[in-house]
């Protein structure tokens, strides 16, 4: 058995917020979780596995722009910051938000 660890971290790379799942858990799972304890942020940049609607919405109400890329099974390409999402390796972030 193997686990994943979903961590919000700031601009800097470093952790504010984790969550454990199983690892063949979605990590729609792990969005879910972490969702209300988000602070306050402008951007969150998140791979794919974190494409879903209704996750972009509530990041949305929460005044935080996503910056996620499309999973390639999405029938209509999604628009996402590329040169945001490219600088995301470590610290992951070049920006004043959160990654997950």
């Amino acid at each position: 058995m193997n686990t994943k660890l979903h961590a919000v971290t700031d601009a800097d790379g470093r952790p504010i917020r984790f969550f454990m799942t199983a690892g063949q858990v979605s990590d729609y799972t792990g969005a879910a979780a972490l969702l209300s304890s988000l602070p306050a942020a402008e951007w969150l940049l998140a791979d794919r596995g974190y494409d879903a609607d209704w996750f972009r919405e509530a990041l949305k109400d929460k005044g935080i722009k996503p910056c996620i890329p499309g999973r390639k099974s999405r029938g209509k390409p999604i628009k996402h910051d590329k040169r945001r999402y490219k600088r995301k390796a470590p610290p992951r972030a070049a920006c004043r938000g959160l990654v997950l």
